[in-house]
């Protein structure tokens, strides 16, 4: 009896090994399309499958630059047309009152177009650079993020030789981040007979053309000269914006 039993015994057993066998095999092929592997419909966000949230190129690739700040003296009508808030009539009115001297002359506009809350998204996006050493109280707060506490330090180390200069002041307060948003919106006078190639050339709307103009009539003894010579190239309004960004401070060149 013992005998007849046993190869039995070992029939079943060897059934049962290869049944779980082929349980556990289909088991295995689905574990191996878990979350993250190719052709999976569960989670696509596991770190590091190409393509995913997770993927460090892909998370690269979502990482959005601030805008930069357009000059409305400059912009086109496109890129009035396209910034987040203006309306067709306020853009058709920036081009036809063109160029602004100023902020507080921008704003006059702005504001009879569109509410306060409006304005100040707009001018996120939007500005008419302003003079370090001249601009007033009213126009230093027309910047975005700028309060009284940051007014007071725009102010306290008049008279600004160089951009170089505020962003080393600015440096003691917020970061260099900070410090570069803000520089959007300001500027310093070059001297037009000392400055170099690249400070001309950061006067916004002035190309190489123009920049050899501005050398070309150096030593400039009075800002008429400036405007006489320049205005054989461009009208006098373009002369009366380009004027806002020099100075004469020596007569050396």
């Amino acid at each position: 009896m013992t005998n007849l039993m046993k190869p039995r015994s070992v029939l079943l057993h060897a059934l049962i090994t290869c049944l779980f066998a082929v349980v556990m095999g289909g088991c295995g092929g689905s574990e191996s399309d878990g979350p993250g592997d190719p052709g999976s419909t569960g989670d696509p966000g596991s770190p590091g499958d190409p393509g995913s949230p997770g993927d460090p190129a892909q998370a690269e690739s979502t990482v959005e630059t601030e805008p930069a700040v357009i000059n409305p003296n400059l912009a086109g009508s496109d890129d009035l047309g396209m910034l987040a808030g203006m309306t067709s009539e306020l853009a058709d009115a920036v081009l036809d009152a063109r160029p602004f001297m100023d902020m507080i002359e921008l704003d006059g506009l702005v504001t009879g177009h569109v509410g306060g809350d409006e304005a100040a998204a707009l001018y996120a996006q939007m500005f008419i650079p302003l003079n370090l050493n001249t601009a007033s109280d009213a126009e230093i707060l027309l910047v975005p993020g700028v309060g009284d506490r940051m007014l007071h330090e725009f102010k306290e180390y008049r008279p600004y030789l160089s951009i170089a200069q505020w962003r080393r002041e600015m440096g003691k307060y917020v970061d260099d981040a900070e410090v570069a948003r803000m520089e959007q919106y300001v500027f310093v006078p070059i001297d037009l007979n000392t400055a170099t190639d690249e400070e001309i050339l950061a006067v916004p709307g002035v190309g190489e053309r123009m920049a050899h103009e501005f050398r070309e009539y150096r030593p400039y003894t009075s800002m008429e000269q400036f405007h006489r010579e320049i205005g054989k190239y461009v009208d006098d309004g373009e002369v009366a914006r380009l004027a806002r960004y020099v100075e004469i401070r020596s007569q050396d060149p």
